[in-house]
């Protein structure tokens, strides 16, 4: 019988965390938009190649090193993704933003962090899981946060080939550290994104009557639209579409010619996903037609649901009680990841990892006061080197 690694995994992870956290903080001082990643990527090269890791670019930003068996009977994937968000940091924080209006509002320094801090600590085992027919590929992932992302860019080249499952975490603010949230199917939604461009004839405010009242017709579009679109499907397949940014005009007494609204459409039931954008252009047809004015819909196919495989929820779950954290059950969200695209070639697991400091402050993602309780470094690293070195899934000689 083959002797456990996880004491000796746990033991150079705690190593780790104190320069864990100095990397992680470093991240956050340098955030960088998607597919902009350069010193991140930088970083990354550095730190994998001081360990005598080899590294494999994947592009002008990404980082993937493999590590383990050369060829291996089984090969696990931990995913993270480097990105940041254009959004104004407001924590406060010594280490905040230095880069104005960029910030890791999401947590993808942390999760960066410990796909770094995993490797770092199976790298020390690197013979073992050699003998084991067990290897392990580190994917560090430009652009989550665009539309398409880096994911589908990562497929393209052949990242996710050979590999038989992937594990990535998430960060939640609305769970405590040293929780993981696990959840057997759809994790996710589905998530595209639209922007609706309007033309037309402007004029005076005086005088709708003889231009056409763009102003009055893009108001329609944003109410209408979503409300028909609950009305034309059915309320279980959970499709949302929300604007984050409305634009027309420049003056209280004109009426402009052009106008825009940007938002994404989301929906828990990816059945209903293949036909969304044909529906979603006749709706937007339909509802302008009286004010006559033009649409031009463009509509970007985004991300498919995170759908966690079973047997991968549950080591993940194993690798969590291993390493001391409290598995606890978590819903699926309108939230769109897209994990789900390497996890459609290999199948796998995306799992929450708990960051708010117990009975402190519940932030919310995507917003410039998010604060993460840094032991959320050491237990998403225990997490995914032990879930990656495959005890429980183990390949018998």
């Amino acid at each position: 019988m083959t002797a456990p690694l996880a004491p000796t995994l746990l033991r150079v992870v705690d190593d780790l965390v104190p320069e864990l956290i100095a990397f992680r903080r470093d991240l956050h001082q340098h955030p960088e938009l998607s597919f902009a990643e350069h010193r991140t990527t930088e970083r990354l090269r550095g730190r994998l190649e001081a360990a005598g890791l080899e590294t494999v670019d994947v592009g002008a930003t990404g980082v993937v090193v493999d590590l383990g068996a050369a060829k291996p009977r089984r090969r696990v994937a931990v995913r993270g993704d480097i990105d940041a968000l254009p959004i104004r940091e407001r924590t406060g924080l010594d280490w905040a933003s230095t880069t104005d209006g960029v910030s890791h509002a999401c947590g993808h320094d942390v999760h960066t962090t410990v796909v770094l801090g995993a490797g770092l600590a199976l790298s020390t085992v690197a013979d073992e899981l050699a003998e084991r027919g067990v290897g392990v590929r580190l994917v560090f992932q430009p652009a989550e946060e665009s539309m398409p992302g880096g994911a589908e860019h990562l497929v393209d080249l052949g990242v996710m080939r050979g590999v038989d499952v992937a594990y990535a975490v998430h960060c939640d603010p609305g769970v405590d550290v040293g929780e993981v949230g696990l959840k057997e199917g759809p994790l996710t939604a589905a998530a595209d994104r639209v922007q609706v461009t309007l033309a037309g004839r402007g004029g005076h405010t005086s005088r709708p009557h003889l231009s056409e009242d763009l102003t009055f017709a893009l108001a329609k579009l944003v109410t209408e639209v979503p409300a028909i679109l609950s009305r034309r499907l059915d309320p279980r397949s959970g499709v949302a579409l929300v604007w984050g940014q409305i634009h027309a005009g420049g003056a209280a007494n004109v009426i402009p010619s052009t106008g825009v609204a940007e938002g994404t459409l989301r929906m828990l039931d990816p059945s209903v996903w293949d036909g969304m954008e044909e529906l979603v252009r006749a709706v937007v047809r339909d509802v302008i037609e009286p004010y006559g004015v033009r649409a031009r819909v463009d509509y970007v196919r985004g991300v498919p649901p995170v759908d966690n495989d079973p047997s991968a929820v549950a080591a993940l779950g194993r690798a969590a009680m291993t390493a001391g954290l409290r598995p606890v059950s978590t819903p699926q969200s309108l939230g769109g990841e897209d994990f789900g695209w390497l996890i459609n070639e290999s199948g796998g697991a995306m799992a929450r990892l708990g960051t708010r400091t117990p009975g402190g402050t519940t932030y919310d993602l995507h917003q410039g006061d998010l604060v993460v309780d840094e032991a959320a470094v050491r237990a998403g690293t225990a997490l995914l080197a032990l879930a990656a070195a495959g005890e429980w899934t183990r390949v018998e000689d």
